[in-house]
């Protein structure tokens, strides 16, 4: 983990660097498809999601939270994923969920900069390091 200086521009630029993030995003798939099928199941994606623990801390703090509760909210985010409801997530439809949460943390953050802790190999923090050597190259 790290800790960086995030804002809104920051997202947007990588969302429109249409390089950097479909080669992210595929990275990132391809780390998530364990069985190397070339699609995420519920099970592949529950990983990713328990890894975000946002309904299990509060302001960083561990909480308890009902494990009913917790399994209804994932299989409504794999859901959110899954656009042709087949039961998997394909590559297409992981890139388009992932660039409209990526707009949404934009949008919330605005232009105001967020100090935030970084998961390693996580598509924010490429998106960070992006900036960071286009300024150190500027």
């Amino acid at each position: 983990m790290s800790v960086a200086i995030v804002d809104g521009a920051t997202i947007i630029n990588f969302l429109e660097d249409e390089e950097a993030f479909n080669v992210s995003v595929c990275d990132r798939f391809a780390y998530l498809d364990t069985d190397h099928d070339g699609l995420l199941s519920y099970a592949e994606m529950l990983k990713e999601l328990q890894s975000l623990r946002v309904f299990e801390t509060h302001f960083g703090i561990d909480v308890e939270t009902d494990p009913d509760e917790l399994a209804s909210v994932y299989e409504s985010l794999f859901v959110k994923f899954d656009h042709n409801l087949n039961g998997t997530v394909e590559l297409e439809e992981f890139k388009k969920e992932t660039k409209q949460m990526m707009l949404a943390m934009a949008d919330g953050m605005g232009f105001l900069p967020v100090q935030m802790v970084l998961e390693e190999d996580s598509i924010l923090k490429k998106a960070v390091e992006r900036e960071s050597n286009q300024v150190a190259t500027a």
